[in-house]
């Protein structure tokens, strides 16, 4: 039905600049004028991660809810866990002009945002209206993604207030080192910088999670242009200090010949079909090199079940989707656990992990 409803309202979206009608959605959402409910996940995608229990692997990838205010919206469109931000320490409005275009003859999408935030203190009351009495039910597993102003030159003490204020409130935390949109930022995913970043944050983390039942998984996110030495660097930092988990990976700064869009050339990063083959391969590569023993969310390119059964074959135990919404809908996502869950069965898995890193045996 919301499939149905957003082909109906497509071509009027297309008249709208992209960042205006995204912002319409979110209204749209918040203001209850759309109240999905999507039934209930087929078991075979039932997977636990971090010893949380995911009903299904695909989530919604940070971006589209920057500033957590419709996570239990998203919820019901069936997405197993929902990652809201980049939210940063203090607002910022992030850079000027236009900041999102649409390659409609690619199923692409180019942002150069610059980490716009509302800040910390907005974000982080959303997210303590999510565990208030009656209201706003927690109905998932929620990430928060976290990143840096612009003008801090100490990356490291951004993370650590982000970190002290969401660890409470999320069931996760995700460390954004990749963005091409801050400058300086994707420099942290060196060997030295980001040695020195994941001390810091692990001791921010493990200081927030005090009292708390369990601290929450935190995680690193990472590009899909790094290189071989790059991925092998990361995989050992990773691996050596406990870090537990990785997203891999971002959006691009390439830009595939096979681009066919005006558009194709716009500064910013690429994400949406043409990542998909990219981002699988460094996936694939850091799945190798940290031996399987950290569990990675795999995005960047998801456009359908193959794809995230692509991704779960390369490594991932989990699978984020953001962009193939554009022009899928919101409801995009049960379509895509439909056909997963069919694949899965067709090649004779009982369940989501049974397949993770299969094409590594």
């Amino acid at each position: 039905m919301h499939d149905f409803l957003y082909n109906l309202v497509r071509p009027a979206l297309r008249l709208i600049d992209p960042e205006q009608a995204h912002r319409l959605a979110i209204v749209t959402l918040k203001r209850g004028l759309l109240r999905p409910t999507a039934a209930a996940d087929d078991p075979i995608l039932a997977t636990r991660v971090w010893d949380l229990d995911f009903p299904n692997p695909i989530g919604l990838g940070a971006g589209f809810d920057k500033h957590a205010e419709v996570i239990d919206a998203m919820f019901g469109f069936g997405f197993g866990f929902v990652e809201a931000g980049t939210v940063t320490p203090q607002p910022q409005p992030g850079n000027t002009g236009q900041r999102l275009f649409r390659l409609d003859e690619d199923e692409a999408v180019i942002n150069r945002f610059g980490f716009n935030s509302e800040g910390l203190d907005a974000f982080a009351e959303r997210l303590k209206a999510r565990h208030a009495a009656g209201a706003h039910p927690r109905r998932g597993i929620v990430g928060a993604n976290i990143g840096k102003n612009r003008t801090t030159e100490d990356a490291a003490a951004d993370y650590e207030t982000c970190i002290a204020a969401v660890a409470p409130l999320c069931d996760y935390v995700v460390v954004n080192v990749s963005s091409p949109n801050t400058p300086g930022l994707r420099g942290l995913q060196a060997r030295a910088p980001i040695e020195a970043l994941v001390g810091r944050v692990l001791i921010a983390r493990n200081r927030a999670a005090e009292g708390l039942r369990r601290p929450p998984p935190l995680l690193l996110k990472v590009g899909p242009d790094l290189d071989e030495d790059q991925i092998r660097d990361i995989a050992e930092v990773v691996v050596d200090t406990g870090v537990d988990g990785l997203i891999v990976g971002n959006t691009t700064v390439t830009r595939p010949p096979s681009l066919r869009s005006p558009w194709r050339d716009a500064e910013g990063g690429l994400s949406g079909r043409p990542l998909m083959g990219l981002a699988t391969e460094c996936l694939r590569s850091m799945y190798r090199h940290t031996d399987g023993k950290v569990p990675i969310i795999g995005c960047g390119g998801v456009s359908s079940g193959e794809d995230a059964y692509a991704k779960i074959r390369a490594g991932a135990a989990l699978v984020q989707l953001y962009s193939a919404l554009v022009f899928n809908g919101p409801g995009f996502a049960v379509t895509i656990k439909r056909d997963l869950a069919a694949l899965l069965r067709r090649d004779g898995f009982a369940s989501v992990a049974d397949a993770v890193g299969a094409d590594h045996r």
